[in-house]
């Protein structure tokens, strides 16, 4: 059973109280969402990309009562939901560059070296910066499209659009991209 497939059977359930289906949908929307948010945010920052993921989901969950089914998949009701949490994120940004933290932590950090840390992070800031360049619209399509893999069919459907549209504001964005890389390239 496909995901969408599992989410259609699921999200009624939630919709009534049920806890399980409610961490299932969950559990199903959550790589989504992170992914998507990676894609939509530069690395190192507070609050994270898996900061904001996880408020994604927390508002998910406060918030799936209200979900109508209006004939789109309940994707694109979660991706309305991550736009708003990713642009409140950017909001934040914004307002919050210049406080350094306060705290030092106690304990040493048991994950990834500071290189590799630092690595992902030019990594996140190199792919939205060239995602920078694309407006709104073909940006999402890059990202719900090759971030998510997402078909052209399940595409159009989260942004109201038609899959030939999705084909060609795709291709449009690929061609703006792979120009950005030949000039970046050429004043190397």
């Amino acid at each position: 059973m496909s995901d969408q497939d599992e989410l259609q059977r699921l999200v009624p359930l939630a919709q009534a109280g049920n806890r399980h289906a409610l961490e299932n949908v969950i559990q199903i929307c959550y790589p989504v969402i992170l992914r998507y948010c990676r894609a939509r945010m530069s690395g190192g920052r507070h609050p994270t990309a898996e900061d904001v993921a996880q408020e994604t989901c927390l508002a998910l969950a406060n918030s799936i009562e209200r979900y109508v089914d209006r004939g789109r998949p309940f994707m694109a009701f979660v991706y309305g939901i991550a736009s708003n949490k990713v642009a409140d994120a950017m909001r934040y940004y914004k307002r919050d560059l210049s406080n350094p933290t306060e705290d030092v932590p106690d304990t040493e950090i048991e994950h990834e070296s500071p290189e590799y840390l630092t690595m992902v992070q030019a990594g996140s800031n190199r792919i939205c910066d060239l995602l920078d360049v694309l407006s709104d619209k073909a940006r999402e399509v890059v990202i719900l499209r090759v971030f998510n893999g997402f078909s052209a069919d399940e595409t159009a459907a989260i942004l109201g659009s038609t899959p030939g549209a999705v084909r060609v504001a795709q291709h449009r964005a690929l061609a703006t991209l792979r120009k950005a890389l030949d000039q970046e390239r050429g004043n190397e």
